[in-house]
């Protein structure tokens, strides 16, 4: 059975963490396993802008051993002149993995449902479970086993990374506390499914519109931009909507002393987050970019030893 990455459950606990324990690996020596030697193709495909995304994949497909064949959406044929159906009908015959950031979750699925070569969600309307590994490889990092840990995101809740941090943060067994406006929490499917999860690893999660109680014992704290893709035409009204749930030094003051920052860029200095914050000595969010590489590369090598194994 060929196994998939589109969302943050597709991984069990145990799976998560067997992940997690390959990208300290892979960090340590880079190059100690090349399973796409061949070179094997992984075909990256980018239907919006991209810095790390398209750097940590491509370097770590080449640090693998492969060849990552990037292309943007507008180089292939992918939704114009050719279903996605049909699209992945033909790259599962050349490539080894099929990597799509993209705007619909739905066409990531249409895609996965056709392959049989992996298919990862490299980020999505709905999730961005590739970035939330590497938080997670950061997070034990500096925090040691995160089972227990309270993870506090403030911001836009209704996006796709507050929707990732609760799956992947109670999949840990992490606390996940999520602060948001009363017009932008999370999905309520996607938190029944966060309760599901949590109901397994012993998680709990909190969903509010108070900053200040989200903070409360919160090992880590999270923010995103308020301003998405798509959304710039919204910028004067979501500043003032969010500017409450900016992250300065006041807020930080409100988790635990030994409180780490977190953000997965790019950032806005003086937005959702202070400049003192971001550039100070709890952020750790350059470690949390550079792991984008060591996480992906630990999870194409799961997946395509699991979809070979199983």
């Amino acid at each position: 059975m060929v196994r998939h990455f589109l969302k943050d459950t597709d991984l069990t606990p145990t799976e998560q963490a067997r992940v997690l324990r390959l990208a300290a690996e892979f960090k340590a020596d880079r190059f100690s396993q090349q399973p796409l030697s061949g070179p094997q193709t992984v075909v990256v495909i980018f239907d919006k802008t991209s810095t790390r995304t398209r750097v940590s994949f491509a370097t770590g497909i080449t640090e693998m051993g492969g060849f990552p064949l990037v292309m943007d959406s507008g180089e292939s044929q992918l939704g114009h002149k050719e279903s996605i159906e049909d699209t992945s009908r033909v790259l599962t015959h050349m490539a080894s993995a099929i990597v799509w950031r993209t705007s619909a979750q739905e066409g990531l699925e249409k895609m996965a449902a056709h392959a049989t070569v992996p298919v990862v969600n490299a980020l999505s309307d709905r999730y961005h479970p590739c970035q939330i590994l590497a938080d997670l490889q950061t997070m034990q990092e500096n925090l040691g086993d995160l089972r227990g840990k309270t993870l506090a995101y403030l911001g836009d809740a209704a996006n796709n990374m507050a929707h990732s941090y609760l799956l992947g943060g109670v999949t840990a067994g992490m606390n996940v506390h999520i602060a948001g406006p009363a017009d932008y929490q999370p999905d309520s499917t996607v938190v029944q499914e966060a309760h599901q999860r949590a109901g397994e690893t012993g998680a709990t999660i909190l969903i509010t519109d108070s900053p200040e109680e989200a903070l409360q014992g919160a090992d880590v704290v999270i923010t995103d931009t308020w301003i998405s893709m798509g959304q710039e035409e919204e910028k004067g009204q979501r500043e003032s909507i969010f500017r409450p749930y900016q992250v300065d030094s006041g807020a930080m003051a409100q988790a635990n002393d030994h409180a780490i920052f977190m953000h997965c860029l790019p950032a806005y200095r003086g937005f959702e987050v202070a400049a003192d914050v971001i550039d100070g000595p709890q952020s750790v969010v350059w470690d949390e970019a550079e792991n984008r590489l060591h996480a992906q590369k630990a999870l194409l090598t799961f997946l395509l030893e699991e979809s070979i194994t199983r």
